[in-house]
Order: C-alpha cells, then sequence, then structure tokens
C-alpha cells in the first residue's frame, strides 16, 4: 500500500467559464500523493484561519495574485506542476466538451510532470480530482472520459475520474485559481513567461 502510494499522481482539476458556453479555462494541479498533505498544508496557511472555501471569481485579482505570489514562495515548486489550458470554443454537448478539455489538460499537466517531477517516461498511476458539476456528472462525460482511458496516450495512466465538492479539497480550490489565472493573460495583465515566474503556472 505504501509502495503504490509513493508512486500515485493526483491531478486536481476545476474550471473558469463554462463548457459549451465560450471559451473555457482548466487549472490543474499535479502532485504526487505522498506530498499532497504537504501541499495542501502549505496553501492552507496561506489563508486566514477561518477562511472558507475559495472561490476565485468572487475574489479580487490582487488578493488572488498575492496568494499565488506566497505560494510560489512557500510550496516545494520542484514537487508540483500547475498548468492553465485554455480551450477555445467548441460545437458539442458541454459534458463531452468538458471531458475533452479535461483530458487534454491532464494529458498535458502529465507530461510537464514526467519531466520536471519524475525525471522518467513512464506514468500509469495517476487520479484524477475534479469539482462536481453537471457537465462532469453526465452520462456523455463518463462515456468519454472511459474512451480515452482505453485509447488517449498518457490519459491511458488514469485509473480513476473522481468527482468531490470543492469545499472538501483546498488543492481543488488552488486549481480554480490557477484556472481563473488565464483572465489575467487574457487582459494583458500578465503574459506566459511573467505567469509562470510569478505563480509557477505553465501555459501550453
Amino acid at each position: 500500500m505504501t509502495s503504490a502510494l509513493n508512486k500515485k499522481v493526483l491531478c486536481f482539476i476545476d474550471e473558469y467559464g463554462t463548457a459549451g458556453a465560450g471559451d473555457l479555462s482548466l487549472g490543474a494541479v499535479l502532485v504526487l500523493a505522498r506530498e499532497a498533505g504537504r501541499v495542501d498544508r502549505c496553501f492552507t496557511g496561506l489563508l486566514e484561519a477561518n477562511a472558507n472555501e475559495i472561490h476565485a471569481a468572487n475574489m479580487g485579482d490582487a488578493y488572488l495574485q498575492g496568494l499565488l505570489h506566497r505560494f510560489r514562495v512557500a510550496a516545494p515548486a520542484e514537487r508540483l506542476v500547475l498548468i492553465n489550458q485554455k480551450i477555445g470554443a467548441r460545437a458539442g454537448p458541454g459534458p463531452v466538451i468538458y471531458a475533452q478539455a479535461l483530458v487534454e489538460t491532464v494529458k498535458i499537466g502529465l507530461k510537464r510532470f514526467q519531466k520536471d517531477v519524475l525525471g522518467r517516461e513512464t506514468i500509469g498511476n495517476v487520479e484524477v480530482i475534479t469539482d462536481q458539476n453537471h457537465h462532469n456528472d453526465h452520462d456523455d462525460f463518463r462515456r468519454e472520459i472511459e474512451r480515452s482511458q482505453a485509447h488517449d496516450g498518457r490519459f491511458k495512466g488514469v485509473k480513476r475520474v473522481v468527482t468531490v465538492d470543492s469545499a472538501a479539497s483546498r488543492l481543488l480550490q488552488l486549481a480554480d485559481v490557477v484556472g481563473y489565472a488565464r483572465k489575467w493573460v487574457d487582459n494583458g495583465s500578465y503574459d506566459a513567461r511573467a505567469l509562470k515566474e510569478q505563480f509557477g503556472i505553465q501555459l501550453p
């Protein structure tokens, strides 16, 4: 059991925008399962003691940028990967678009995680945790995920995709802030280089 935990990779995913209703950005936080608690405590320790669930869209940009910068300084940067992936508007059912966006984001994140953290070419014990919503609680979403698990490159290493309420996970809330950060690129506040240097967030 300990050996399996040592090798398991967790990928937390949350979105900014709505699948099927224009542009969609996904934030991803990838970390080894054995280090997730440490990263969680690091992020939680930067919040006020009585902080409720973090919803980036309801918070000021200056606060969020300060939070991400402090997390960048405090977190074990060499042990985790933060990805912001923008999916342009596309036609189709929302659950399928969301599933495809999730698959694309996870594949990109795993490629970076293999290179930056693991230092190896193979990766095969991955669990994806995403914020429960009306798109990923749909049969079309599950079918698309299962198809990708069977046939789609690096995503074949994903053993499970789990949906939970983001209130239960600070790392999902961090993924929400990472996804929201695309707003600052779109409005010209930051470019891709600055986003990585200031906050450790990588754009594909």
